[in-house]
């Protein structure tokens, strides 16, 4: 079983900066395949980057140089760098793990309870 759980949440003025966290509950987090997802309120959720065990990388278009995913395996600990930030990021942000696929396409068995991300204009 994994527990993710997320935090670095809150409010910011756009153009501003976040680092959120997720720390996990595993017993071999460093195998785990871990991902970014998004929801804004009224939207689908979304992916916004995603780490593979080798620490390879991948990003959606729309936070491609704004947005850096990393992971410190030591810590059991998944990271999202966000900067310059935009209204459009506001959004419950989520951590996810699995351990059979990555990427921005794949579909991850575990999940955090989400972190909220409010940009103001």
């Amino acid at each position: 079983q994994v527990q993710l759980v997320e935090s670095g949440g809150g409010s910011v003025q756009a153009g501003g900066s976040l680092r959120l966290s997720c720390a996990a509950s595993a017993y071999a987090y460093s195998a785990l395949y871990m991902a970014w997802f998004r929801q804004a309120s009224g939207k689908e959720r979304e992916a916004v980057a995603a780490i593979n065990t080798f620490g390879m990388t991948s990003y959606a278009d729309h936070v491609k140089g704004r947005f850096t995913i990393s992971r410190d395996n030591a810590k059991s600990t998944l990271y999202l760098q966000l900067n310059s930030l935009k209204s459009d990021d506001t959004a419950t942000y989520y951590c996810a793990a699995d351990s059979v696929d990555w990427g921005l396409l794949a579909r991850y068995r575990y999940w955090g309870q989400g972190t909220q991300v409010t940009v103001s204009s």
